[in-house]
């Protein structure tokens, strides 16, 4: 019988009616009772961490949430936490950093319903998250609507829709269908390394969206307010204006000052090749690291935890160049999908 952890974190999921508007209410034993049904060959504890929407997770509550599971891993088979969906993605991909070579599934889920509705998705949700934490497939992962999604690699794409995830440029980890947890033998995070907790996070930094007419003196005001890193979402494969403003100038001159600024594309798919158009490459030659199909939750997490891990800026550039745990890849990856 696998032995599973329930961390319950708030969310929808566990939401009821207020006279403020959903909110999250319902600890982890009470989702237990409801899902009941589902538990059968399975031994589940319950942790209740936070009780929060996920609109109200930070970096503090990831540092936490991942301590937790550091401390624990080695007493259960898998983990499932169920988590709001809003920030969901985000929480995946920086937990799959802070828990780098886990030994074990971390299975995130939630539900766009709260659970106390007979419609809910949370039910299945829940049922497709016990299965992979019990498949012995160690990594951080997100399950929702019968799909397993890579924790670098999950994005929400829907705000009502109950396919509210899809994994970015990658194959699905694994799918529920009538023949039950088919797992994707392309997809792989096992490890002989050993798994050591690095959970510090930076809050010194700033994502910003590139919209036409931009002022280039934001990059200098950031600097002033002690922003280390700034991820910049870029136009399509890979652009920013040099004309008429001066912007490729002002990101080499808070470069060469020392902030440390990472570029993607704006479009959910395919990434970023700045080498391609003129002004793409005008700003390569400015010193930036490019993300290429790194999904902007994975490379934003990525940057906060690099520099609070690291900080020095050779080696933050490093660590954001080398692929970690399948946050970037080829053509032929995403293609297999």
């Amino acid at each position: 019988m696998n032995k599973i952890l329930l961390i319950s974190t708030g969310g929808t999921l566990a939401s009821s009616c207020s006279v403020n508007g959903l909110a999250p209410g319902m600890g982890g034993k009470e989702i237990l009772s409801k899902i009941e049904g589902l538990t059968a060959g399975f031994a589940v504890d319950v942790e209740e961490l936070f009780m929060l929407d996920s609109s109200n997770i930070q970096p503090e509550h990831w540092a936490q949430l991942a301590e937790c599971i550091y401390e624990r891993r080695e007493h259960y088979d898998g983990i499932v936490i169920v988590h709001g969906t809003d920030t969901l993605s985000y929480t995946a991909a920086a937990l799959s950093f802070a828990l780098q070579n886990i030994e074990l599934p971390v299975v995130l889920t939630g539900s766009q319903v709260s659970i106390e509705n007979p419609i809910a998705d949370a039910t299945e949700n829940c049922r497709a998250a016990l299965h992979m934490a019990a498949s012995g497939c160690p990594g951080v992962y997100v399950a929702f609507n019968r799909k397993i999604i890579m924790g670098t690699r999950a994005s929400k794409v829907r705000t009502r829709s109950f396919d509210a995830f899809e994994s970015i440029d990658y194959p699905y980890a694994a799918k529920i269908n009538s023949s039950g947890l088919v797992l994707n033998p392309c997809v792989s995070q096992s490890s002989e390394k050993e798994c050591i907790l690095q959970n510090h996070f930076s809050t010194d930094v700033f994502l910003l969206k590139l919209f036409p007419g931009m002022n280039p003196d934001i990059f200098r005001k950031l600097k002033v307010l002690g922003m280390r890193g700034v991820y910049i979402e870029a136009f399509g494969i890979g652009g920013l204006p040099f004309a008429l403003r001066g912007l490729t100038e002002v990101i080499r001159e808070v470069v060469q000052e020392g902030m440390i600024v990472a570029v993607g594309s704006q479009c959910l798919y395919e990434g970023s090749d700045f080498s391609v158009y003129e002004v793409g490459r005008q700003v390569l030659d400015c010193g930036v690291i490019e993300t290429g199909n790194m999904t902007s939750e994975a490379a934003i997490t990525k940057l906060m935890w690099a520099i609070g891990e690291y900080g020095d800026r050779e080696r933050v550039h490093k660590i954001m160049k080398t692929n970690l745990l399948g946050e970037f890849g080829t053509r032929q990856d995403w293609m297999l999908k």
